[in-house]
């Protein structure tokens, strides 16, 4: 676009740029945004044109693009601040904490938040003796926020909530780790389970803004050290049932003293911990849960569970269970089919990495990242090892293709924990977001003086469609060149506005919106998959056709990442051209239908029972 500008007044419509007349000369200042740089030229007035094109042109390539991801939280009423209660007694969960659930407990068809906060940590211990206090009047408990997005004039969405912890009669008993999402008794209402340090929680959706402790009622009890848990129906009746990922046997008073390699105090690893077995509850379908871990053989192999994510790795149309352990062999538990479970995690390759070494795995999601049909997984790993992803066969084997993805030598550098496989663009392709920052103390912000040296930055990955990815995290806005501690991560479209965007909660720091400004410039499909029972049809595959045979696979799912719950609808992007030709839905049951009537860029709700049904 070509601007006119006025010698006479000194001034370039929509630029910095400023010039004063005086004695037949100028001096031209350039005052660029975000820059204390002001660049001085004195020239005659017979090349003040030239000069003045110039520092135009120069300007324009300065300017800074916008960027794809703006923090929202503050502005939205989101303000929640972590609190690890850490003392200086290096207790090991203070900084693994917390998680975050993005879900719709009013069901008014936007995304509400469940926030975990931490407590004061250790026997006599008061707020007198914590390193970081928390805010005056700030209360120490577990949070909700109600979505009441506003909409201006022009259509945009700006996101706003409101906290209803008080009202929603929630109180958070224990030191919270993570939070998972679904509903145990087909009520249409989403229900909560809280993992914590100390009894864990389920949260009864009363229908009516309010929750209800059910946890002993419904035999969901868990005293032990819980960090993520995952719903799923893996006995296919119906009725969700519940796996409670378990760390390690770890209270305050059996804490260990640990040193980093310069002597000094620092965090210790699990290792020296007793880890743990975890848990899987059968839904009766009466409001009760019974502990089903020893006939499962889930209960057989301990573990250090950090993430855990549902899919159906083989294709069989049964859901098996990932979970990533912190230094020891993965888990996968494949399901088979008559209500017990076998851990193929060595046999499938996803046990260690293509070296045969175990990881410290902390986050995990399972998707289709390359569009062949099957589910993939990617982990998250500690500072000198490589985030790890292992490419699915169709039937269950893996290869680690860390390497060649080009994810190796990104991520040697950062611990990582939240992560989530999701369509930033809305290309088509699923993107990889991570969540970082350290558990052991970086010797560098030592140096520095800083009082919490574990902040490091997010990462933001790229899908190339050829099976690599490239950082983008540069372009991606300044709210990527932020460095803090950051944990539990879930994504969802938070706006309704049809690209998906990421909930942070920063351990011993605010949490942050990032809200997506780039993915609805493309086409998009927002499906909300009811089964037949009403509830969210976690598992159900999703299947997008386009001419000439290009298929594009999502899951309905709220597991994964790391400690959190991520909104539960499909969101697919669709690119430049929204012309596809038709949707499958593969329900959990085992029923599959299509539709081909329904539009692009908007939400619609998809019930098992309608669409026309398929033979498979």
């Amino acid at each position: 676009m070509s601007r006119k500008f006025d010698p006479g007044n000194g001034k370039i419509p929509g630029h910095s740029l400023v010039f004063q007349r005086s004695n037949d000369q100028y001096r031209l200042h350039a005052m660029m945004s975000n820059s204390s740089v002001r660049l001085t030229s004195r020239f005659t007035s017979t090349c003040l044109r030239a000069c003045l094109l110039l520092a135009l042109l120069h300007g324009l390539a300065r300017a800074e693009p916008d960027p794809w991801f703006t923090d929202g939280a503050k502005q939205a009423g989101l303000d929640f601040v972590h609190f690890n209660g850490m003392s200086g007694e290096f207790y090991l969960v203070e900084n693994l904490g917390g998680g975050v659930a993005l879900f719709d407990y009013d069901n008014d068809g936007d995304l509400d938040v469940y926030l975990v906060q931490g407590r004061m940590l250790g026997e006599g211990k008061t707020l007198a003796d914590a390193l970081f206090p928390p805010r005056q009047g700030d209360a120490l408990t577990d949070r909700l926020y109600r979505n009441d997005t506003a909409f201006k004039g022009d259509g945009e969405r700006i996101p706003r909530f409101t906290d209803v912890t008080a009202s929603s009669g929630i109180r958070a008993g224990g030191y919270g780790m993570g939070v998972a999402a679904g509903d145990v008794d087909n009520d249409g209402w989403v229900d909560l389970y809280v993992t914590n340090l100390g009894a864990n929680q389920l949260w009864r959706n009363n229908g009516d803004g309010s929750f209800s402790d059910i946890t002993r009622k419904a035999g969901a009890q868990e005293e032990r050290l819980s960090v993520s848990a995952a719903f799923l129906d893996f006995d296919k009746d119906g009725w969700l049932d519940l796996f409670i990922a378990n760390y390690v046997v770890f209270s305050t008073e059996n804490n260990r003293p640990c040193h980093a390699p310069s002597s000094a105090r620092d965090y210790c690893s699990p290792k020296v911990y007793q880890p743990l077995p975890d848990r899987l509850l059968r839904n009766r379908g009466d409001g009760s849960f019974e502990d089903v871990s020893v006939h499962a053989r889930i209960a057989a192999e301990s573990g250090t569970a950090l993430g855990v994510v549902v899919a159906d790795f083989n294709g069989d149309g049964w859901p098996d269970v990932y979970v990533a352990n912190d230094g020891l062999p993965n888990h996968l538990w494949m399901n088979q089919k008559d209500g017990t479970f076998q851990n193929e995690g060595l046999l499938s390759g996803t046990a260690v990495n293509m070296e045969g070494m175990a990881e410290a795995s902390m986050g995990v999601d399972a998707a289709d990242f390359d569009g062949d049909g099957d589910e993939d997984l990617f982990m998250t790993h500690l500072i000198g090892e490589t985030n790890t992803i292992y490419v699915n066969n169709g039937q269950g084997w893996f290869e680690d293709l860390t390497v060649s993805a080009g994810l190796a030598g990104a991520s040697k550098a950062y611990t990582s924990f939240g992560t989530a496989w999701f369509d930033y663009d809305n290309d088509t392709d699923l993107d990889l977001f991570v969540a970082n920052g350290a558990v052991n103390i970086i010797l560098s912000l030592v140096k520095e003086a800083d009082p919490y040296p574990l902040h490091q930055p997010n990462q933001l990955f790229a899908n190339h469609g050829d099976g690599r990815f490239e950082e983008v995290s540069a372009r991606a806005g300044p709210v990527f060149t932020l460095s803090e501690v950051s944990r539990g991560t879930a994504v969802g479209d938070v706006d309704n506005d049809g690209d998906t965007d990421v909930l942070v909660v920063n351990n011993n720091g605010p949490a942050k919106l990032l809200l997506n400004h780039l993915g609805n410039r493309k086409h998009w499909l927002g499906l909300r998959l009811l089964d037949s029972h009403g509830r969210d049809a976690l598992g159900a595959r999703v299947a997008v056709y386009w001419q000439g045979g290009r298929v594009e696979w999502r899951r309905a799912r709220t597991d994964g990442s790391y400690a959190s719950a991520h909104d539960p609808r499909v969101l697919v992007g669709l690119g430049d051209s929204p012309d596809f030709t038709k949707v499958q839905v593969h329900w959990p049951s085992g029923r599959v239908a299509e539709w081909t009537d329904l539009h692009p860029d908007r939400y619609t709700m998809l019930r098992e029972g309608e669409g026309k049904p398929v033979e498979k």
